[in-house]
């Protein structure tokens, strides 16, 4: 394993404990491991995941660590998988996309079921969810930097800034799907196109 794989694994397992110490401090019992995004229209302004806090039996705590554990592979999960050849910029804009459907409410309200809805029918909302990408071998490098990314992400130690303009959905540059008439571009970042509910039909 070379040096550079054990910097970027010792990045992730850091954050991570950082995290479940701030969460365990802050519930003195167990924790709610739901995960909020609330997005400005205001670029300048940090956008930061917020982490809901309820009291709880002691005993779940393992439980409730067991679950940020889940929601940060999920989330490592489709960074990775959605964009890791678009560098650090285009992984937080899918991450954008995914806390934008949490707070949406039609998409499931955790990281873990807005990424996986679908899996369990046909129709994935992200495709590696269903086509079989994640049976296959990943790129370590590429997986640990993706899971520093997502760790960092959930503790707010990187913020994010809305720079999707309210994305709830996106296509690679190189495809023109049907849907995409259908609703608003914000931007594009990287291969990636970027797009939010028609002002026209609804307010996203």
């Amino acid at each position: 394993m070379s040096k550079k794989t054990n910097n970027a694994i010792s990045r992730s397992d850091s954050v991570l404990i950082a995290a479940m110490a701030i969460i365990l401090a802050t519930a003195s019992a167990a924790i709610g491991a739901s995960m909020t995004y609330h997005p400005s229209t205001d670029k300048d302004v940090a956008l930061k995941p917020a982490v809901a806090v309820a009291e709880a039996p002691k005993s779940s705590t393992d439980g409730a660590m067991s679950q940020l554990l889940a929601e940060h592979k999920c989330l490592s999960e489709v960074l990775y998988y959605e964009a890791r050849g678009e560098g650090a910029d285009g992984q937080k804009a899918i991450a954008e996309v995914v806390f934008h459907r949490m707070n949406h409410g039609d998409y499931g309200h955790s990281i873990c079921a807005v990424v996986y809805e679908g899996a369990n029918r046909s129709g994935c909302q992200f495709s590696f969810a269903c086509n079989g990408d994640t049976k296959r071998a990943k790129q370590l490098d590429a997986w640990h930097r993706a899971e520093a990314l997502a760790a960092s992400i959930l503790t707010g130690q990187v913020p994010l800034r809305n720079a999707t303009g309210g994305a709830l959905n996106f296509h690679s540059a190189s495809v023109s799907p049907d849907w995409a008439d259908t609703m608003d571009k914000t931007t594009q970042i990287g291969n990636h196109v970027f797009y939010r509910n028609a002002q026209r039909t609804r307010d996203s």
